[in-house]
């Protein structure tokens, strides 16, 4: 009598066939969405076989959304605190930095509470023609990865890069000033490590007088 093989042994070649042609694969997709507050790129939803035409279908029967150019949100993701901030790092394609005042508001250093994102991108973006979205501040610097930390779903300038960054292009004292005292209260650097800051503070009580 011949014997057959467990109908489960089919499942698993059928599914690897499927991966192997470049077939959708609904589990990476969220898992990578999931990530970033539900959101993901073109080229994401490329990488998990949900290619334009297969895209475009979703976005008909309204499993999910355009946000942008190139961005999309999987409809009935749950909401997220900072949603606005994982867009903008995806239009970055994910090398952007929050940094100034948006990170002192992700580290709560401060009561800032900016009405722009400011974003650092690598130095060699400086010379892209690519038009930032609206309501986004860019700096441009290769900012190391020991200078960058996680703040939900995107990447943020450290504690003390963040305070050296806004004394450097002169955010306003004062809040520089709360950041210190506040960073310094809670154990985040020490007061070697943002000597920089104390220096543009000088400097600026010192003109002030």
């Amino acid at each position: 009598m011949r014997k057959t093989k467990p109908s489960v042994y089919y499942v698993v070649v059928m599914d690897r066939e499927i991966e192997m042609r470049g077939g959708p694969r609904w589990s990476q997709l969220y898992e990578t969405a999931a990530a970033q507050e539900g959101h993901f790129t073109t080229a994401q939803a490329g990488e998990a076989g949900y290619y334009p035409q297969l895209l475009t279908k979703y976005l008909n029967n309204g499993k999910v959304v355009r946000v942008r150019r190139g961005v999309y949100r999987l409809v009935h993701f749950p909401p997220g605190e900072h949603e606005d901030l994982a867009v903008i790092w995806l239009w970055s394609r994910r090398s952007g930095v929050f940094s100034h005042e948006t990170a002192l508001a992700l580290h709560q250093l401060s009561d800032a509470l900016p009405a722009e994102a400011h974003l650092t991108l690598p130095a060699a973006w400086q010379s892209s023609r690519s038009r930032p979205p609206a309501g986004v501040v860019l700096h441009f610097a290769d900012v190391p990865p020991s200078d960058t930390a996680w703040a939900g779903a995107v990447q943020v300038t450290t504690p003390t890069r963040t305070v050296i960054d806004c004394a450097t292009d002169q955010v306003s004292p004062t809040l520089v000033r709360q950041a210190l005292d506040e960073g310094l209260q809670r154990g985040l650097f020490t007061a070697a490590m943002i000597e920089p800051a104390f220096e543009y503070l000088r400097a600026f009580e010192g003109d002030a007088a």
